[in-house]
């Protein structure tokens, strides 16, 4: 019984001991920036993960989650955001509100079909919804551009449906900051 006693006493001095190290982390600045990656010691069998937290604002934490999803889709001959691309607009508008210093352009293109005003019109309407969205969440106009290139940058070659609605999107591009 003392030996269990001792033995409690011992695995609550580690674990209080390993958990005063280190500089604290605020949970704000955590959210969609921790990952889990796997265990690489030599221990060969095991299969814990150990978070690394990622750099609130930073190229890495672009890349996780709703961050690394860049591209709203529409319909054909709309600009009216689709609901199941709310989540990713309202992401990057976090995004953008907790990191003041970044920036984004909003790409707006369209397939091949219409003219090249009309194109481009559309495009610019499709980029201007979703800054217009952002900007309802919260971000500064000084954070946000719109810009079209209508048909000019395909995200899929082809002249099917398929290839169409693929390119019928407003990209979220971040510049280096």
């Amino acid at each position: 019984m003392q030996s269990i006693k001792l033995w409690m006493i011992a695995a609550i001095s580690a674990m209080v001991l390993s958990a005063c190290g280190g500089d604290p982390v605020k949970p704000a600045d955590t959210r969609d920036a921790v990952s889990t990656a796997p265990n690489t010691g030599n221990t060969g069998a095991s299969t814990n993960t150990i978070p690394q937290v990622v750099p609130p604002g930073s190229e890495e934490e672009l890349m996780r989650g709703k961050l690394a999803e860049r591209s709203i889709y529409f319909d054909l001959d709309s600009y009216v955001v689709k609901d199941q691309y709310r989540d990713v607009v309202m992401a990057h508008a976090d995004f953008l509100k907790r990191n003041p210093q970044r920036k984004a352009k909003l790409e707006g293109n369209t397939d091949e079909r219409g003219s090249r005003e009309y194109n481009l019109a559309l495009g610019q309407k499709r980029a201007e919804a979703v800054k217009s969205m952002m900007r309802t969440l919260g971000v500064s106009e000084a954070q946000l551009e719109a810009v079209s290139f209508g048909e000019e940058r395909p995200q899929e070659a082809g002249h099917d449906e398929a290839a169409y609605a693929k390119n019928r999107r407003s990209d979220i591009v971040y510049p280096r900051p």
